[in-house]
């Protein structure tokens, strides 16, 4: 993944302060980037949707789309250009389980979490060859990429159940997705928040492919259950039994002015969650931001954050009912 810069458009904003005197006396704008997913991904949207939010207060988020949670994570605690991002909870469960390896301590110790966010649930999505997980042994899999977490979930999984495919492909969810139209899979692992935009959009009733439940005692032992409801995709008949894995906002340990400006985004999102959950994505309407990332220490910069007399939320973001014509301009013209 190219380095997300956050200040990019910093330049610009000088240039118009100077033919714009009124602009020029504002509160200087604060810059910030979050690392999130692919563009059709639920955390992509999650990242847009805080983006949208930030800029009633003259906070600059730029949402980065990447490979996933495991590019997420090290680009978190490597790249300083990239101040947060969005991770599941079992990556962050495999680098502490492993931190005997020097690299993945040094990303557990600059590395602290946010907030808790939403479930990813698990979709195994199939031609009609596949009716069970089982059903997986020796069949053609795709399984994500190395850098995403669907990768390692995928894993985690056949570990968990003993399942061998015949073959796993390394594919981006556009090309698995597409080779499984095709034929050439069997099936393919889509980890990620209904709905998920890809599944909304790039299939249709006639590509004859559907969710697998997935109710194995010992996957449930390990991620908990969850449903696909009925309808969450045009093509998805029946409820789809299955399980999840927990998403967290992280960010990397600054102790310079980057402390103040993401303690002030947590402040923003706690405020304004309410307008979240009425304008964004879905599943903003299952955030409970008072959960904790067991194993992890959370940023001390959010915890003891003190917000300024003048920061509160907008009233504007309150007050006014979601206009929905200008929610879909908006969505068409999102980068």
């Amino acid at each position: 993944m190219k380095r997300c810069v956050a200040g990019a458009t910093g330049g610009i904003v000088l240039l118009l302060a100077l033919f714009h005197p009124a602009l020029s006396a504002e509160k200087e704008q604060t810059f910030l980037a979050i690392t999130t997913g692919g563009r059709k991904s639920t955390a992509y949207h999650i990242g847009l949707d805080l983006k949208d939010l930030s800029k009633w207060y003259n906070l600059h988020l730029a949402a980065c789309p990447s490979k996933g949670s495991v590019e997420n994570i090290f680009a978190v605690s490597q790249r300083p250009g990239n101040h947060l991002g969005i991770v599941q909870t079992d990556v962050l469960a495999f680098v502490s389980k492993f931190n005997a390896d020097p690299q993945l301590a040094r990303i557990e110790k600059t590395v602290r979490w946010v907030y808790p966010l939403y479930q990813q649930e698990v979709h195994l999505l199939a031609s009609d060859t596949v009716s069970h997980f089982s059903d997986l042994s020796g069949k053609r899999v795709g399984i994500g990429l190395p850098e995403s977490g669907s990768y390692l979930t995928s894993r985690l999984l056949f570990e968990i159940v003993g399942v061998t495919p015949r073959k796993l492909f390394i594919l981006d969810d556009a090309r698995a997705l597409a080779a499984l139209k095709a034929g050439t899979l069997d099936a393919m692992l889509v980890i990620d928040g209904i709905p998920v935009k890809r599944l909304v959009t790039d299939i249709q009733p006639a590509d004859r492919l559907h969710l697998v439940s997935i109710i194995h005692k010992g996957i449930r032992s390990f991620y908990p259950a969850a449903r696909i409801p009925a309808g969450t995709y045009a093509w998805q008949t029946a409820d789809v039994e299955t399980v999840s894995v927990g998403t967290v906002l992280v960010a990397y340990n600054f102790h310079d002015y980057h402390c103040d400006a993401i303690g002030e985004l947590a402040y923003l999102i706690r405020e304004n969650l309410s307008w979240l959950k009425a304008n964004g994505h879905p599943k903003w309407q299952t955030v409970d931001l008072d959960g904790h990332v067991q194993g992890w220490r959370p940023y001390d910069c959010v915890t003891g954050y003190i917000p300024p007399v003048d920061l509160r939320a907008n009233p504007s973001l309150r007050a006014n009912p979601s206009n929905p014509v200008a929610k879909a301009i908006q969505t068409v013209f999102r980068p």
